[in-house]
């Protein structure tokens, strides 16, 4: 058994964040959602793992994940030249994949830990051609829809529907055998000019073959989208943080709930209440930092609140005194006060950026 989780494409909808780094590599709870996809499935027994990534991220993906060491597994980097689909991708992978079943993960999706190894078992006892989950949500036009009989026998599949036979959702892990190869060889580009795995595991049901679908009952989350990313952070925060206290904390402040903080880190007259993820050698002064907040590495705040957000590696937040919540920060991003006259807002913003001013 192998495994196929593809960290390509452009993150067009995580823009700015995304002009200068992998979508996949953007963190929740100061950890990769890439790695996330690796540790659950190494943890549900599959350690030969290939990584689709493309020219334009690749590398710096390869430099932060390494050759699988960190988790346990033997990591293959695939290069996509440019995004044509899922089904590409698996082309692509080939080689690296023989005739072996696989697993098939979108390196930009989280699903609750554990559920993994139990789709797997089912996967390997039944002998399936192929395997996909299913997510019962509130707008399935958004996704591709299936189509299931009484049996859970996957009848037809839809890409983003407009009038949806179900709310039955794909998510974003696959199970198949060496025939999506086959499959694959036999469909024809979408009217996206891509290859759709959908196409491909329509192949299959069209010619009998065996696909199976599986609901998941846990949950389930694309964090493609700025809101979604922050979810994504309640969730992991709300489901697995554990108390570490590291660094200084001093007399004046109060560390409520649960709360991790890193080396080196300096906490200084300021409220952090949990659940809350603080990295290495922050500094933090004079603030109050609210729940499901995660802070990256040397990150500075002073004279700032700051609830349910993100802030990436070496932002820096002083004397915002407005609370900052529902926010994604990037990487060494500067907020600041200044008392220069006249009173007034200055930006430099880049592309594709969000500001909500009340």
């Amino acid at each position: 058994m192998k495994a196929l989780i593809l960290s390509g494409g452009k993150g067009t909808r995580l823009r700015p964040l995304t002009y200068t780094g992998a979508k996949q590599l953007v963190p929740v709870a100061n950890k990769p959602i890439l790695w996330y996809c690796i540790d659950e499935t190494v943890n549900a027994g599959v350690t030969d793992i290939g990584i689709i990534i493309s020219p334009e991220t690749g590398g710096e993906v390869k430099a932060k994940t390494g050759n699988g060491e960190l988790f346990g597994a033997n990591i293959t980097y695939i290069l996509q030249e440019r995004p044509a689909g899922l089904a590409h991708a698996v082309g692509v992978a080939r080689p690296f994949l023989g005739d072996s079943p696989f697993l098939m993960y979108l390196g930009d999706n989280l699903i609750q830990q554990g559920d993994l190894s139990h789709f797997l078992k089912v996967f390997s006892q039944n002998q399936q051609d192929a395997l996909i989950l299913l997510r019962q949500v509130s707008n399935p036009s958004a996704f591709g829809v299936a189509r299931v009989d009484e049996t859970g026998r996957v009848v037809q599949l839809i890409e983003k529907p407009k009038d949806p036979p179900s709310n039955l959702a794909l998510v974003g892990v696959y199970f198949f055998s060496h025939t999506i190869h086959d499959a694959i060889a036999n469909i024809k580009p979408s009217t996206r000019g891509e290859l759709e795995i959908t196409d491909a595991i329509q192949y299959l049901i069209n010619n009998q073959k065996h696909v199976v679908a599986c609901q998941l009952e846990g949950w389930w989350l694309d964090t493609g989208k700025k809101d979604d990313l922050l979810e994504a952070n309640r969730l992991i925060l709300d489901t697995y943080l554990k108390t570490s206290l590291s660094g200084e904390i001093d007399a004046q402040s109060q560390v409520i709930g649960r709360v991790k903080i890193g080396n080196g880190a300096k906490i200084i007259n300021s409220t952090i209440r949990g659940p809350v993820i603080i990295g290495n050698n922050c500094y933090i002064e004079n603030c109050f930092i609210g729940p499901y907040s995660s802070i990256a590495d040397n990150c500075t705040l002073i004279e700032t609140d700051v609830e349910h957000s993100v802030l990436l590696e070496g932002a820096k937040i002083v004397g915002i005194h407005q609370r900052i919540i529902d926010s994604v920060i990037g990487q060494r991003a500067l907020l600041s006060a200044t008392p220069r006259r006249p009173k007034a807002l200055r930006f430099l913003i880049g592309d594709d950026s969000q500001i909500e001013l009340t």
